[in-house]
Order: C-alpha cells, then sequence, then structure tokens
C-alpha cells in the first residue's frame, strides 16, 4: 500500500513538474529535503520564488487532492520554506505557496482526470 503511495506521488509530481514548465514556471528543485520533511517543487515564475506542493489521488472518496492539505502541512511547509531560503541565501524576494492537484483514473494510473494550478493557495503559517 505504502509503496503504490509513493508511487502514485512520484508519477503527480512528473506530472505537475511537466504542467508546470507549461505554464511559465522554471524549476529550480525538485524534492528539497530538510529535517523537516520535503517541498515536492521550489520553482520561478516571474521574479517569486514559488514553493509547490503537488496533491495526487486516484479518487474522491475521501475529498479533493488540494483539500488534503491541513494546517500542520501548511505550517510545516512554511518552516520548510523559510529553512530554504536561509540554506540558498535567498533574500528581498518576494513568495508563495501554490498547489497542484492532480487527480487520476482510478483504473489507468498513467491517465490524469484532472489537473488543477491553485496560485497563492495559502499564507505562510508560523
Amino acid at each position: 500500500m505504502v509503496d503504490t503511495r509513493k508511487k502514485l506521488g512520484n508519477r503527480g509530481e512528473k506530472i505537475a513538474a511537466k504542467f508546470l514548465r507549461k505554464q511559465g514556471y522554471q524549476i529550480i528543485e525538485k524534492n528539497y529535503r530538510s529535517r523537516l520533511g520535503e517541498i515536492d517543487i521550489v520553482a520561478k515564475e516571474d521574479e517569486s520564488i514559488v514553493f509547490v506542493e503537488v496533491k495526487t489521488r486516484c479518487s474522491t472518496d475521501f475529498g479533493l487532492p488540494e483539500e488534503a492539505l491541513s494546517y500542520d502541512k501548511r505550517r510545516r511547509l512554511s518552516k520548510l520554506a523559510l529553512g530554504y531560503l536561509v540554506h540558498r541565501r535567498i533574500k528581498d524576494t518576494n513568495c508563495r505557496f501554490d498547489v497542484v492537484s492532480i487527480l487520476m483514473d482510478n483504473k489507468k494510473v498513467r491517465k490524469v482526470n484532472h489537473i488543477k494550478l491553485i496560485k497563492n493557495a495559502f499564507p505562510a503559517v508560523y
């Protein structure tokens, strides 16, 4: 079960990166890790650094993919983003959090039923 979820997540992140490039984003880094966790995609759009969380599901039985972003997850992502900026010595730059929501076909894991980009999905939470 965990292996299947990991494969689905990895597939979703690849789809999201390709989708973001088509939307004009420049992918800076994928799967940035620190002791606090992982940022799926760090990108640049115009003059902003964008921290992208990718949510992928095969069904809506438990809600839409983007609805799985709890307060604790947003808080952890906010701290991760701050750590990323410090680690990369990035100052005086606009930043935001986007979410890419992907709904895959339940029968064909390679087929995307729906993909949605939510820009500025949430404010930083500390």
